[in-house]
């Protein structure tokens, strides 16, 4: 399987509209590729928490509606990061993946939200689902920025049959440091493949990290980009999640219903 993270910037001073075209136009260059990745929150920036009411939208929205179009144009499988949603109850941080006819197949709303009491942890609604998506070749499990400081989501999503996850993020470049490394315990503690794809640029004052990172299920860094943007390109062996949990089962020795601790 060959898979695209694109590391697109995200500039305060580019209008939307030119971004979202910019976005589906690297996005078609990706013909050939199986799986294309965006990141989050790429059309407003995970941190410009003002922008977020402004440019929310529904899910038949422009910018679903281009990416539609780009995935059906290139005939990929297109992760397009996520966006804030408008929904009747309110704002989401929602993922979107595509089928190479360009039809929405699965959506994620996003479970941690970011912001200790205030921006995202505050302005949006928590995602409730754990989310897969069905490839010819391979199950996706999805999980958004924030989401990958918390394992028990990763080990449901593994439990779900993830073999790739599909993290993208805007990750600010002060904990840069921790994205990698949180990044590779993913990979080894699941025994899948990590594709977790940031943000380049700066906007509402928050350098991003970029760094998108590719990790095989043993924790070995595939592919690693730059601060700018970047593509990120890799062949992945997905029937090297199975052997890599043959050769060293530790997910059957997990222990589970362990008592409460004693006080």
């Amino acid at each position: 399987m060959r898979a695209s993270l694109i590391q697109i910037g995200v500039d305060p001073g580019e209008p939307v509209e030119k971004r979202r075209t910019r976005a589906a136009a690297l996005v078609r260059e990706q013909a050939g590729a199986d799986l294309v990745v965006l990141p989050e929150l790429w059309t407003v920036g995970a941190f410009a928490y003002d922008a977020f009411a402004s440019g929310a939208e529904p899910l038949d929205g422009p910018t679903a509606s281009a990416m539609a179009a780009a995935a059906r144009d290139a005939g990929v499988w297109l992760h397009a990061g996520s966006l804030v949603e408008r929904a009747a109850e309110g704002l989401y941080n929602t993922s979107l993946v595509f089928s190479p006819a360009g039809e929405l197949v699965r959506s994620y709303r996003k479970i941690h939200r970011f912001g200790f009491d205030r921006g995202e942890a505050v302005l949006m609604g928590a995602g409730d689902e754990i989310a897969t998506a069905e490839l010819p070749d391979a199950t996706l499990g999805l999980a958004t920025c924030y989401d990958l400081r918390f394992p028990e989501l990763f080990r449901l999503l593994v439990d779900a049959g993830a073999q790739l996850l599909v993290i993208p993020a805007g990750w600010p470049a002060r904990r840069r440091e921790h994205w990698t490394l949180l990044a590779r315990a993913r990979a080894v503690e699941n025994q899948a493949y990590v594709l977790a794809c940031g943000t380049a640029g700066t906007h509402a004052d928050v350098e991003q990290a970029g760094h998108s990172i590719v990790v095989d299920p043993w924790g070995e860094v595939l592919a690693e980009a730059g601060a700018g943007e970047q593509v990120l390109t890799v062949e992945l062996d997905v029937a090297k999640v199975a052997r890599t949990r043959e050769e060293f089962p530790a997910l059957r020795d997990r222990l589970l219903g362990l008592p409460a601790p004693r006080r």
